[in-house]
């Protein structure tokens, strides 16, 4: 079921939403100062592109700076991310077929939000780690 879930995820939404996130990692690894966020950016494209199956843990050893970063994130650039990802997702549950795909958007919100010192994980990975 995931894999289906998934591919339909690829066609509809998580192509172009990786798409999104390699940009924006891009532009981000431009400075020096900002290759963090880009790094975060690639990691999240990841995540959107193949979503089912797979969750957001906390790294261990994430630190002060890891905080300082996601405050940046969140002034710059999180809150406007997690807003889109709600919108879509709200929008996606008016359909039966597309609420799958909605749960999926607010399951990047998080990370989308606050990605650095979080680290993405197959979903049996994170279970066992419990």
């Amino acid at each position: 079921m995931r894999t289906i879930l998934n591919l339909i995820w690829l066609v509809l939404a998580g192509f172009w939403l990786a798409v999104g996130y390699v940009v924006a990692g891009l532009i981000c690894c431009i400075l020096i100062i900002t290759i963090p966020f880009g790094i975060a950016s690639f990691r999240i494209a990841g995540f959107a592109l193949w979503p089912f199956g797979r969750r957001m843990v906390d790294k261990p050893g994430a630190g002060a700076g890891s905080v300082l970063g996601n405050v940046i994130w969140v002034i710059f650039a999180g809150w406007w991310l997690a807003l889109g990802h709600l919108v879509t997702g709200i929008a996606l549950c008016v359909t039966i077929i597309g609420i799958p795909l909605g749960i999926a958007n607010f399951k990047l919100i998080p990370i989308s939000l606050l990605p650095l010192g979080k680290e993405i994980v197959s979903t049996d990975a994170a279970f066992a780690s419990r």
